[in-house]
C-alpha cells in the first residue's frame, strides 16, 4: 500500500470535490479495495471535518465517476 496524504479543505475549489479526490487516493493506495464499504454520510462527514451536504456529494461524485455503487439499504462500496 502506499502512503495517502492528509486530507486538507483546499483554499480553492469545491470541498466535495476534494473529499471525493481524497477517497479515491484511498481506494489507488489499497486503503479502499474494491468490495470494501464506505463509511456512512454523517460518518464521512465526521471523519473530514465537513457538513453532511458535502459528503453527501462526495460521494454523489464518485457515483458519477463509476468509483462506487450505493445499494438503497446496504450500504455504498466501491466497484
Amino acid at each position: 500500500m502506499s502512503e495517502v496524504p492528509e486530507f486538507e479543505v483546499p483554499n480553492i475549489g469545491y470541498v466535495y470535490a476534494a473529499v471525493a479526490d481524497h477517497l479515491v487516493a484511498r481506494m489507488d493506495a489499497g486503503d479502499l479495495p474494491s468490495g470494501a464499504r464506505l463509511p456512512g454520510e454523517r460518518d464521512l462527514a465526521e471523519e473530514y471535518g465537513v457538513a453532511l451536504g458535502t459528503a453527501r456529494r462526495a460521494i454523489q461524485e464518485l457515483r458519477d465517476r463509476g468509483r462506487v455503487t450505493t445499494l438503497p439499504a446496504k450500504g455504498t462500496f466501491v466497484v
